[in-house]
């Protein structure tokens, strides 16, 4: 309790901080001109990564105890993916016309034309509404598994990068994301383990711990099965996690200039916020050079790179394991 609360007022005084030096990042080209100031306007939407409110309330909260973040430009990149207009998994934009979401979403829908994108903190009214064009699951994933569950979806047509709908930034393939760090998970999945409620209206947020695999692959943990496409996050107490309907969706982290990066995408865990079951997260670095490969989106936001390389020692099979995937509540 209380060892949680203070780390998690040095966290929050670690991201406000890292939030005043935004402005600074980006005004440092010669803010004393008119002209200097109407290009940071202009180019404002094409910086990936950026939010309108600097704050992240959930540092006291899963998406089971998690907030409410109902704020219009608070989440910017994140998408719903519905089916007959009802929400089942969660995307993150990572351009104008590219989502990144789970391939276990797709396990019974594949066709495209079946799915819409909703943008904006609401599911109803929502701020943005697109057709989704192309599904690309990954090559290697094969459901019940749990493995390479990566998927791309290419939107009917671009959409106009606002304060409201806009881009996280990707992280290069060898950016090292510490452990015992904290980052945000966001979505409109169960409030609750059983899943019985519907999903909220108004976008959640919960901040939670990125945890080292070798901890994650404990025996009394996940004993062995996490691979070195897995990213473990959450708090081993339990009590805070993404839970059904979350699936997909974004798990992200500030840099020290305040620009958010994708750290993971939701997709599995054993039930929901239960104590040595925190939830489990594709992660991002590993499919860095296959996102490029299939979208062309090649960028590399970051300057300062460690080339040490995060993965997993565990390259166990995943098959015999049962697990809980974060599916839409039907």
């Amino acid at each position: 309790g209380m060892k949680r609360d203070a780390a998690v007022q040095s966290a929050q005084a670690t991201v406000q901080s890292a939030s005043k030096t935004v402005q600074q990042c980006y005004c440092a080209v010669s803010p004393d001109t008119a002209q200097a100031q109407m290009m940071f306007f202009f180019s404002f939407p094409t910086v990936c990564g950026i939010r309108q409110n600097r704050t992240v309330k959930s540092m006291s909260a899963r998406i089971v105890n998690g907030i409410a973040a109902a704020d219009a430009g608070d989440w910017p990149w994140q998408a719903s993916l519905q089916l007959n207009n009802i929400h089942r998994c969660g995307a993150t934009l990572i351009s104008n016309i590219w989502l990144l979401s789970a391939a276990h979403c797709f396990k019974d829908v594949k066709h495209p034309h079946k799915w819409t994108a909703t943008f904006g903190p609401l599911l109803r009214p929502p701020s943005l509404k697109r057709f989704i064009k192309k599904i690309i699951i990954h090559e290697k994933y094969r459901y019940p598994g749990v493995d390479y569950d990566i998927a791309l979806l290419k939107l009917s047509k671009q959409v106009e990068f606002t304060s409201i709908v806009h881009h996280v930034c990707l992280p290069d393939p060898y950016q090292v994301f510490p452990y015992n760090t904290y980052a945000v998970v966001t979505g409109w999945g169960a409030l609750s383990n059983d899943g019985e409620c519907p999903s909220p209206n108004a976008l959640q947020e919960a901040t939670i711990k990125l945890i080292d695999p070798q901890i994650c692959n404990r025996k009394e943990v996940y004993s062995g099965v996490i691979t070195p496409r897995m990213l473990c996050a959450g708090y081993l107490e339990g009590g805070v996690d993404a839970c059904q309907g979350d699936s997909g969706g974004p798990l992200v982290t500030p840099d020290s200039r305040s620009m958010w990066y994708l750290v993971g995408i939701v997709s599995w865990g054993e039930e929901c916020a239960k104590p040595n079951k925190p939830g489990v997260y594709t992660r991002v670095t590993y499919f860095r050079t296959w996102i490029t490969s299939k979208t062309g989106i090649y960028h590399w936001e970051s300057s300062l790179v460690s080339l040490q390389n995060l993965q997993a020692k565990s390259t166990a099979s995943v098959t015999n394991y049962t697990t809980h995937q974060r599916k839409a509540v039907m």
